[in-house]
């Protein structure tokens, strides 16, 4: 009897491979699908791409971005939007850039942070406390930055003096970027947040329903500002970040990231209404574009062609979005006892 409970208990110990869940886990992840697709394509299409060379100037490409679009992630999630990303930016590099001549590092990134924080705590406050929708809200904000950044430049970019500004822009570990380390840093934490704290989860459920997770008692206006105000210090970091890279601060900074930062998050699966989406899929969503883009360049592919592409992805992602969305909501009701 001894020797029998010992084997029962011994086998229920081993942990089990999950092929069940793999395989629902592998029957979503289209976005991942289309980037493998994409690098095959690129192989083929160009002896250039998979260079070291070009692959790190794709993960230089592809950071800032990466990293506004973990902030829009989070609105997202919310059910809100951020149209306003890109001028932040602009507003948060043209500032660390130029502010006290930009001539310390630390004070540099101190200025782009804190003013990213302060336009998304205003936004979230106006969201959240004044009731009203995102899209106007960061619609107002958008011309608020970006006439602002105007206002301080006139139009020429600010030279920042610190002679060690692009340093972090520039430096590798390895031969990785650490510009690249730092986003993908930051995708780990935010996926980190999101999915394994109660913040996490009160984000979830806000975006799953407003009136439910009040009904549950969470803090909905806070978690709210809160939200809006940590996309806010991330999308200031992207400033600085974009700033360093570029070595100066530049009125047209930023442009188009606010449609880039949508569209990645969208392709990676989440769900503009809100309550649906992993940070996976936003940095695979990141990566697709600048695949794409990066190819279309050494294709010598013009830059209106280059838009043109960028918006076919953004209506097939929408679509792809869309389907795979009925499909789960047709499983969820044949699931659901009559």
């Amino acid at each position: 009897m001894t020797t029998s409970s010992t084997s029962t208990v011994t086998a229920d110990a081993t942990p089990r491979f999950d092929l069940r869940g793999l395989g629902n886990w592998a029957k979503t992840q289209y976005a991942l699908y289309i980037l493998i697709a994409l690098l095959i394509v690129a192989a083929f299409a160009t002896d250039s791409f998979f260079t070291t060379r070009n692959l790190a100037n794709l993960i230089l490409q592809v950071s800032v971005i990466g990293i506004v679009t973990l902030a829009q992630f989070l609105i997202v999630l919310t059910g809100g939007i951020d149209i306003s990303v890109g001028s932040v930016v602009a507003l948060a590099g043209v500032l660390a850039a130029g502010m006290w001549g930009g001539s310390n590092v630390i004070l540099a990134i101190l200025v782009a942070v804190i003013v990213g924080g302060i336009i998304g705590t205003a936004t979230g406050y106006l969201v959240a406390f004044r009731k009203l929708e995102p899209f106007i809200v960061t619609l107002g904000m958008m011309a608020l930055a970006r006439g602002l950044v105007y206002a301080y430049t006139e139009g020429v970019p600010a030279m920042p003096e610190a002679s060690n500004f692009r340093d972090i822009a520039t430096s590798t570990v390895l031969g990785f970027p650490v510009i690249g380390i730092i986003w993908l840093a930051l995708a780990v934490i935010i996926a980190f947040v999101v999915r394994r704290t109660v913040f996490g989860r009160r984000i979830y459920a806000i975006g799953s329903s407003k009136e439910a997770a009040r009904a549950a008692g969470i803090p909905v206006k806070g978690t709210l500002v809160a939200v809006y105000a940590l996309a806010g210090l991330l999308v200031g970091f992207a400033g600085f970040l974009l700033a360093a890279r570029v070595g100066a601060g530049t009125p047209t900074a930023g442009t188009l990231y606010e449609l880039d930062s949508i569209a990645a998050v969208v392709i990676g699966g989440a769900s503009l209404a809100g309550g649906k989406g992993r940070v996976f899929g936003a940095v695979v969503g990141t990566l697709i574009f600048g695949v794409i883009s990066n190819l279309l360049v050494l294709l010598n592919v013009s830059t209106y062609m280059q838009d043109a592409f960028r918006g076919a992805l953004i209506l097939f992602a929408i679509v792809l979005t869309t389907i795979q969305f009925s499909k789960r909501r047709k499983a969820s009701s044949s699931q659901t006892p009559a």
